[in-house]
């Protein structure tokens, strides 16, 4: 059982800058890609991010590219999403999943945070 516990959320204008985190008790973190996702009100949740399990490899949402990074240190257990640039419509909950396949369908994920708020203001 893989828990993920996301931190780092909040209030910020746009053009600002956020980081979050996502701490997993698993200490077999390394063995999972692991993906964010975020989700709107009224709106499905979609795919942000994706790093795989050594972290050489990343993928990202075309509305995110170049504005938001993704990264892992498997020694603390944690991964990490950069945000900048920050857009009103990147206004969601966002969430951290873990699974064993690098993939960006949420579908995919078995385990999964409970999200933490980000509210981007004009």
């Amino acid at each position: 059982q893989v828990q993920l516990v996301e931190s780092g959320g909040g209030l910020v204008q746009a053009g600002g800058s956020l980081r979050l985190s996502c701490a997993a008790s698993e200490r077999t973190f390394s063995n999972n890609a692991m993906a964010w996702f975020r989700q709107a009100p009224g709106k499905e949740r979609e795919f942000v991010s994706v790093i795989s399990r050594s972290g050489g490899s990343t993928d990202y949402a075309d509305s995110v590219k170049g504005r938001f990074t993704t990264s892992r240190d498997n020694a603390k257990n944690t991964v990490y999403l950069q945000m900048s640039s920050l857009k009103p419509e990147d206004t969601a909950a966002y969430y951290c999943a873990a699974g064993p396949l690098y993939r960006t369908s949420a579908g995919r994920y078995a385990y999964w945070g409970q999200g933490t708020q980000v509210t981007v203001s004009s």
